[in-house]
């Protein structure tokens, strides 16, 4: 990606040079920057082929589990809004930092949602704001591609806030 955007900064260039014919040295100059430019989107283009970057059209699997430690079901947590110390378990699965189209079993992520909305994409521990009322946290461990594994590895807990 880099390297398409860097190619069109040098094509950027390469035209401002070549459209002030005023010195050799500056028509040169715009002519090697050109050629970079050309060079630049031709290996964007080529890279990702060469590497085999390509998505897998299979998902991988996992032996993985994953548990919440905290907030336990049923937890009735004080606060308006309150903060809510999750913890989660992962067994058989390890949490990885980087994002990648190789996709290795038992590496990957935590997408954690409150109600139905994604709230966190860390680890095992994090802390989250939540209103007054019943709320469902759901977190799963997913592929360093940030898709589910299948099957899937999903954990789910319900609580509630009273002010």
């Amino acid at each position: 990606m880099a390297l398409f955007f860097g190619g069109m900064g040098a094509a950027v260039g390469a035209y401002v040079l070549l459209s002030q014919r005023t010195h050799a040295v500056r028509r040169a100059m715009g002519i090697g920057v050109g050629v970079a430019a050309f060079g630049c989107f031709g290996l964007a283009t080529v890279f990702p082929l060469i590497v085999h970057a390509s998505p897998t059209l299979t998902r991988p699997s996992t032996s993985a589990r994953l548990a919440f430690v905290s907030p336990r079901q049923g937890e009735v947590v004080p606060g308006n809004p309150a903060l809510i110390q999750v913890q989660l378990e992962l067994d058989g699965g390890k949490i990885v930092p980087i994002s990648s189209l190789h996709l290795v079993p038992n590496e990957g992520h935590i997408h954690l949602y409150l109600d139905g909305s994604l709230v966190s994409m860390t680890g095992l521990d994090v802390r989250i704001v939540a209103a007054p009322g019943r709320h469902s946290l759901r977190a799963e461990f997913v592929a360093v591609d940030h898709r589910p594994f299948r099957p899937r590895v999903l954990a789910t807990v319900m609580f509630e806030v009273r002010p």
